[in-house]
């Protein structure tokens, strides 16, 4: 009897450790898009991303996560991680580059000069 129930509480510990892991990683993946999205935003707020710029930086946060609902199907391997973690590293950076480059959303440098 006490086999049993050992068997029993080691296979319910492991199986609630593989849980707890999936969720973490969603949770940290969700957080992260969030992060990403607001960065988009408060770019096109204070004018630092113009609006083309903060499109396209949508539009591949939008790829991302459709990629990532598609890998959650199958149940979201190490591999799959890795790869959304290296698709949301590069669109950070070119959050960085983009909202850094001086190509303001205002029209800066668009109208006639003034020298």
């Amino acid at each position: 009897m006490n086999k049993i129930l050992l068997s029993l509480t080691a296979v319910s510990a492991l199986a609630a450790a593989t849980v707890i892991p999936a969720v973490a990683s969603a949770q940290s993946i969700n957080q992260r898009q969030a992060m990403l999205e607001r960065r988009i935003d408060q770019g096109l707020r204070n004018g630092s991303l113009s609006r083309g710029e903060a499109y396209r930086l949508n539009t591949q946060l939008r790829e991302t996560a459709r990629l990532e609902s598609r890998y959650r199907r199958g149940g979201l391997s190490g591999w799959e991680r890795a790869d959304l973690d290296r698709r949301f590293d590069r669109i950070s950076a070119q959050i960085r580059y983009e909202r850094r480059d001086r190509d303001y959303g205002h029209g800066y440098g668009h109208g006639p000069r003034r020298w």
